[in-house]
């Protein structure tokens, strides 16, 4: 039974690459480097009812746990090349109901994977609570990889597309108000079921940007990450702040500010690069079609602070997700 769930995994994420010399069906792969460059390598693990809730589309899940991977490569200014996935599945259901979820999850992982000719080179099945984890491998010339410890004072913050509309969405999911027949639910649940891992804007971003992260736990959270490894702390205007027009008008003005701070789950990239390089870098990302917003400033320090519409600091109750509820 478990080669012929890894089989119709395998028949519907096919992806050739001259890199590949061997792929699954062996004991391991067998992979090859090209030539001045260096491997890139993030893995992310999904728990249902932790990172998605049960009943959610076997398709959607295995769009998300390969894109929260790919968005770490994009934040790392890594072309993608190869996947690994690890699958665990229920146990005590049905042969054909197992088989469905499998071919479900596929053709989801897939349709991210075929546009970026990302190859599932190996993996496994198991049986236990339902959890999926996906390692990926990209590719970086040296040198240019973009890190998160190059923030200097005076860099601007930027940060691509919009933030919150991912936290909104599962929001709108555990209120059960998932009426899809309203297009701004429709597009909190599409960010949140299917966000866009930016890695087109990761590789425009070599070269240019100084530190980079993406929004995954949380814009104050992910960018004290890059404060913390930079040695700096950073000032971020709310009213700067990029917001959906669906996130405002499902939730109003401030909790949309509230989850564009600490909502997480957006995958956009967060990065800092010097102020005269600004609106080259925006225009650029623009073109790309993802866009970018300057938020705030680097400054000296430690502390990530946000000020307010009326000029004040605001004394803010949560700064992102914690996997383990500390």
């Amino acid at each position: 039974m478990e080669f012929r769930l890894i089989d119709r995994i395998r028949e519907r994420t096919a992806q050739e690459r001259d890199d590949v010399p061997l792929g699954i069906g062996d004991d391991a792969a067998l992979l090859a480097v090209p030539a001045g460059m260096q491997l890139a390598v993030a893995i992310d693990t999904m728990v249902e009812g932790v990172h998605f809730l049960p009943g959610t589309a076997p398709a959607d899940i295995g769009w998300k746990v390969l894109a929260v991977n790919l968005s770490d490569l994009a934040a790392m200014g890594a072309a993608p090349a190869w996947a690994l996935l690890a699958l665990t599945l229920p146990v005590g259901i049905e042969a054909a109901a197992r088989a469905a979820f499998v071919d479900g999850f596929a053709e989801g992982f897939a349709a991210l994977a075929k546009p970026q000719q990302l190859a599932l080179v190996g993996g496994d099945t198991t049986g236990g609570p339902l959890s999926i984890s996906v390692a990926v491998h990209g590719f970086v010339p040296p040198g240019q990889a973009l890190l998160r410890s190059g923030a200097r004072p005076g860099d601007a913050v930027m940060v691509t597309g919009t933030l919150g509309d991912g936290a909104a969405g599962l929001q709108v999911m555990r209120e059960d108000r998932g009426d899809s027949a309203d297009p701004a639910i429709a597009h909190l649940l599409s960010r949140m079921r299917r966000p866009t891992p930016r890695l087109a804007a990761g590789l425009a971003l070599r070269g240019r940007a100084r530190a980079c992260i993406d929004v995954s736990d949380g814009l104050l959270a992910d960018l004290g990450h890059i404060c913390e490894c930079s040695g700096v702390g950073a000032e971020l205007d709310a009213a700067l702040l990029p917001r959906s027009p669906a996130l405002v008008e499902v939730f109003g003005d401030l909790a949309a500010r509230d989850f564009a701070l600490a909502g997480g789950d957006d995958y956009e990239l967060c990065f800092t690069l010097p102020m005269d390089q600004v609106d080259a870098v925006r225009a650029e990302l623009d073109a790309l079609g993802c866009g970018a917003t300057r938020i705030g400033c680097i400054v000296e320090g430690s502390e990530v602070r946000v000020r307010g519409e009326d000029g004040a600091w605001l004394a803010l109750a949560s700064r992102g997700w914690d996997h383990f509820g500390a």
